[in-house]
């Protein structure tokens, strides 16, 4: 009863969040709670795992995303994310559009939320087809491909995090794990829209080429390297604690690497480097009402899905559903395919990536022993696992996928093909890139 009980929990997910459009936070926490009373939890224990896996959940991760989100805030406003495209067109050259615009939103998309970074590169790659005569489809589906990657697949952005968390992985690993696989998914991603999407004409409309400057009062944009680094150092700092930080922490240099590496530190460093990049700093930026403030609102949404995923996976380990589940899924022999097809589901049928990755590392989790999935090694590839299922398919019930097709002029019927059909090739280069690495590392 305990598999039918899921089956009915995650097909109330995906209808609540899709058809009744029911926040994911609502969603998750009730139907958390139903599925433990039907169950067979005591009210208790009902009521101590909500407790304990929100707070669980928000202890590990939560400090996490809003350092990030905020991170992601100042790059926005003082025009770094600008820096760095303009630094990337200047190293790779205009006329290669797909190129150029699928690499600047993998950077882009690492601090800064996908929809976000769509809207604050789109311009760009409007120009750039403007300047060049190339069909604009090939430069947007690329950068909307680049941006989900690293929204997907690379930490610091919110969704790997959380179910890194969710899973107990060490996120140093996933880090050194999810960059080549993103790699090879970019490269495969690129490769789609060069030679499928740019053969779609579309041309940009006229606009104004500075209608969306970060720093409108003054049209400022911090150096290059300074724009860069509140992006780079929080991952080495991290990458250097997995490789280093487990030594003898009596030795001063490995405590300190060990330290320094720790996400929260590592991405609280990124947030003092930021304030490197304004022309002049005032306190207004940190303010309530200022780029602090809009961050942390922008955050609530995905801390609370995040805090109710926790929810969900906690109530489903303690009411025992783990060995049952996880003796049936042996048995198919899936392997790490298993997270993957978990999320791609998840993301096919109720749209967001974060939710998808949540929801379904959330389900994953109490299966893991039962699975064969506990080394560290084996949790850091099930979380990159997840993210490339969180990438297929977006499609209409994706709110990314209004924002790439709207603002770059395609109808449904195109965005169907270009953007829904490139998103299953990156999700599947992905998922085979985790699997190769699985027969060395796993």
């Amino acid at each position: 009863m305990e598999l039918i009980y899921l089956l009915v929990a995650v097909l109330l997910i995906i209808w609540m969040t899709t058809r009744l459009k029911v926040h994911p936070f609502l969603v998750l926490l009730l139907v958390s709670m139903g599925y433990g009373g039907f169950a067979g939890m005591s009210l208790e224990a009902l009521v101590n795992a909500v407790n304990e896996g929100f707070g669980r959940t928000m202890g590990k991760i939560g400090l996490i995303i809003v350092l990030g989100v905020m991170i992601g805030a100042f790059l926005e406003h003082t025009g770094g994310a600008r820096a760095i495209a303009d630094k990337v067109l200047s190293w790779i050259g205009s006329k290669r559009i797909p190129l150029a615009m699928g690499l600047l939103g993998y950077i882009v998309s690492i601090p800064v939320f996908a929809d976000s970074g769509f809207m604050l590169l789109d311009p760009l790659g409007k120009s750039m087809s403007r300047k060049t005569g190339v069909s604009l489809a090939g430069g947007a589906i690329a950068l909307g491909l680049g941006l989900m990657v690293s929204h997907t697949l690379v930490p610091p952005t919110p969704g790997p995090i959380a179910a890194a968390g969710i899973l107990e992985a060490d996120l140093g690993l996933v880090i050194l794990f999810a960059l080549p696989v993103s790699l090879l998914a970019l490269a495969v991603s690129v490769w789609f829209a060069s030679r499928v999407a740019s053969k779609t004409e579309i041309q940009p409309e006229p606009i104004l080429e500075n209608s969306t400057v970060s720093n409108t009062e003054t049209g400022y944009r911090p150096p290059f390297v300074l724009a860069v680094l509140p992006i780079v150092v929080p991952i080495l700092l991290i990458v250097l604690k997995s490789a280093f930080g487990a030594g003898d922490t009596s030795n001063m240099g490995y405590a300190w690497i060990a330290f320094l590496g720790e996400p929260v530190i590592a991405l609280m460093i990124g947030l003092l480097l930021c304030l490197l990049l304004p022309p002049k700093l005032n306190t207004h930026m940190l303010a309530s009402d200022g780029w602090v403030g809009q961050a942390i609102r922008d955050a609530a949404s995905i801390l609370l899905i995040t805090g109710a995923g926790g929810i969900f996976g906690t109530v489903l380990q303690e009411s025992g559903i783990a060995e049952t589940l996880g003796n049936r899924l042996v048995s198919y022999n899936l392997g790490i395919f298993l997270p993957f097809v978990l999320a791609a589901v998840l993301k096919t049928a109720q749209g967001s990536s974060t939710v998808a990755l949540i929801t379904a590392a959330s389900i994953l989790f109490p299966m893991m022993p039962a699975l064969g999935l506990e080394s560290e090694t084996q949790k850091a590839l099930a979380v990159v696992a997840l993210g490339a299922g969180s990438s297929v398919i977006s499609h209409a019930n994706d709110s990314f996928f209004w924002v790439v097709t709207q603002m770059s002029g395609m109808d449904v019927r195109t965005g169907y093909k270009l953007f829904g059909g490139g998103t299953f090739l990156l999700g599947t280069s992905a998922a085979i890139g985790v699997f190769i690495l699985s027969l060395f590392f796993a």
